[in-house]
């Protein structure tokens, strides 16, 4: 990691963040340079492979939950960087856990597969962000309840 920017230093630990569960960093890390081992087998850059699959991923809006004269709208509301970013890294992992729970193959092997489906804008990250898109932009009407 010497060689890496602030920005791409910053998306390798929230990379590991997510995924870590009851603090095992170091087995997380071991599967996350597997990936990028993976990744570096192929021609193009590793980071810049990363950073594009989960631009690709990014939602531009999501929808909440509000409510409003005893009644509940879905409102679309515009989503800061930070939080598209979050959602992004978030929706790669799941698919890739999604890929290995259904074919029974390596977390490396799941966790590439989706990186690469992601830079090629398809995969299963890529259809929740669709399946989100879609919702807001069919629940936009509701857009005057929004006040955040």
């Amino acid at each position: 990691m010497g060689g890496l920017d602030g920005e791409q230093k910053e998306l390798i630990k929230k990379l590991v963040n997510f995924r870590m569960k009851e603090g095992k960093k170091t087995r997380v890390r071991a599967i996350l340079y597997q990936t990028f081992h993976r990744l570096a087998q192929t021609d193009h850059d590793i980071m810049k492979l990363i950073v594009d699959a989960i631009e690709n991923i990014k939602p531009i809006c999501e929808v909440r939950k509000v409510r409003r004269a005893r009644t509940i709208y879905d409102v679309p509301g515009i989503l800061g960087r930070n939080r598209q970013q979050t959602l992004a890294i978030r929706w790669i992992l799941e698919g890739a856990f999604k890929r290995r729970i259904s074919y029974r193959i390596s977390l490396e092997k799941c966790l590439f597969d989706e990186i690469v489906d992601a830079y090629r804008k398809r995969g299963i990250a890529r259809k929740k962000r669709d399946s989100l898109q879609e919702l807001a932009s069919n629940k936009r009407s509701f857009a005057r309840f929004r006040w955040w």
